[in-house]
């Protein structure tokens, strides 16, 4: 378990990183900004629904696997998918106004939180969508 959350963070922080690297804002900056900017703000709100995406995602998944209490499994697997697009077009958006790295303020690193969490709530929410699809068709409603 501890071994698996491990590589699950390892995972996450490449991830951010790409993110960084594609959009040309890796290097930090020489003088760094402290405290809560509102750029900062609105990549951690948008990392927040992204979390909250890929929560619900998770669940969904899990309630679609099983034939009991699969209208809770669609409507989570729906929240999922619009949690997971809007994160990651506000993520996205922050990281291309962003006009330095880490550490200026702009919220560079909660936008690519927030494009990588988005993206996995959308696989999540798309999974749960699929699997709930088939359940209902092989239950022949």
């Amino acid at each position: 378990m501890i071994l698996a959350a491990v590589a699950a963070t390892a995972l996450f922080g490449a991830l951010v990183y790409v993110v960084l690297v594609v959009a040309q804002v890796s290097e930090p900056v020489a003088a760094t900004v402290y405290g809560l900017t509102p750029r900062r703000l609105w990549a951690t709100a948008a990392a927040a629904v992204a979390l909250v995406g890929v929560v619900i995602g998770g669940l969904a998944l899990a309630r679609s696997a099983s034939r009991v209490g699969t209208i809770s499994g669609r409507r989570g697997a729906i929240v999922a998918l619009a949690a997971g697009l809007i994160a990651v077009i506000t993520g996205g958006l922050n990281v291309a106004m962003a006009n330095g790295g880490p550490g200026t303020g702009n919220g560079v690193v909660g936008g690519a939180a927030a494009i990588v969490l988005g993206l996995i709530a959308l696989a999540l929410g798309g999974l749960a969508q699929a699997r709930q699809s088939r359940t209902v068709l092989s239950l022949g409603k």
